[in-house]
């Protein structure tokens, strides 16, 4: 485990005791770069996602998920994840599996460009099975007072950019869960052909981690907000940074949801608006820009690797609440 969390340690870490202390340490004087630094923190887990995971076998990417859950949060107001921590509770310590779950953290950590400076792991016999473990973490940013992002810079017109999920992330897989195995019937092992692989391998795709695509918009482009979707689905997610007056609309034909959203849809005979309130339906992370800076902050994305286009804006209130709304229907 010492090697792999060394491999996310920032310069504001180094040096300053390592793994094995009470409590991680983080050099703060490396904010002087700032004029008024505000701390942004945020804690998450990663559901019954780490259900798959125990009866898969498969213990090192659930630390993905975890990170993602944690740090996009964080990055949404604009803020630079600085260090994470992390706990793990289990029936009965397996080494080997508690290493997996914290080398997939630290991983995570090195792609979200913070540094994992301590946590804790927890053994409770009798509570959990010796199988069973479940994870969670919290996570600490920084951003210049006069930088937050968020509802208030939002104006009518912006464009509202949608960047690409890497499948389910982590969110909605009780639904999940019960559809596919309760209803339809389906194994892990099963190989799908739309997926290319097996069922539990699509499952268990770790979710995709924006915070250092983000932080490179923010330098390029203007922006006015991020939204992080994650339970509650893409519009309840945008509304929450929608500001009063105004109104988001997203439009459905400007994408595909991938294969994973249908077959839980048609094996579930799940509506449409109940996926869309429980899954992100293929949309991880959204931007709201100026129309202006629509062109900027979409090349910038396309040069680090992520798949983003405008998908709606924000218009004026009109007779509806304000919030957000998806309109029309899928790409085919």
């Amino acid at each position: 485990m010492k090697e792999w969390v060394k491999k996310t340690q920032r310069p504001e870490v180094a040096g300053l005791g390592g793994l094995g202390g009470f409590a991680g340490l983080f050099d703060a004087s490396a904010l002087k770069r700032f004029d008024r630094p505000l701390l942004a923190s945020a804690t998450d887990g990663v559901g019954t996602k780490v259900d798959l995971a125990r009866k898969l076998g498969v213990y090192d990417t659930i630390g993905h998920d975890l990170v993602g859950m944690v740090v996009d949060d964080i990055v949404v107001c604009g803020a630079e994840p600085l260090f994470m921590t992390d706990y793990i509770c289990v029936g009965k310590v397996h080494p080997e599996r508690v290493a997996a779950i914290v080398k997939g953290i630290a991983e995570g950590c090195v792609l979200a460009g913070c540094s994992l400076v301590g946590g804790e792991t927890a053994e409770h016999p009798g509570l959990l099975g010796p199988d069973d473990f479940d994870v969670a973490g919290a996570g600490t940013g920084v951003v210049e007072a006069d930088r937050v992002l968020g509802a208030d810079r939002i104006r009518k017109g912006d464009a509202v950019i949608a960047m690409a999920s890497s499948g389910l992330h982590s969110n909605g897989y009780s639904l999940v869960r019960h559809v596919v195995f309760d209803r339809a019937g389906m194994s892990l092992e099963q190989e799908v052909e739309e997926f290319g692989r097996t069922l539990g391998e699509e499952l268990l795709e770790p979710t995709k981690i924006y915070s250092l695509d983000c932080l490179a918009l923010i330098r390029t482009a203007e922006v006015h907000a991020f939204s992080h979707v994650t339970g509650g689905g893409l519009a309840a997610n945008l509304a929450r940074v929608v500001p009063e007056g105004l109104h988001a609309t997203v439009d459905r034909s400007t994408w595909t949801p991938g294969a994973v959203f249908d077959l839980v849809g048609r094996a579930g005979q799940v509506e449409r608006l109940e996926l869309e309130k429980t899954l992100n339906m293929g949309v991880g992370m959204i931007a709201v820009v100026p129309q202006e800076s629509a062109d900027v902050a979409l090349a910038t994305l396309a040069d680090r690797g992520v798949d983003a286009w405008v998908a709606g804006e924000i218009t004026d209130r009109g007779e509806r609440a304000s919030g957000a709304e998806l309109t029309g229907d899928y790409a085919k």
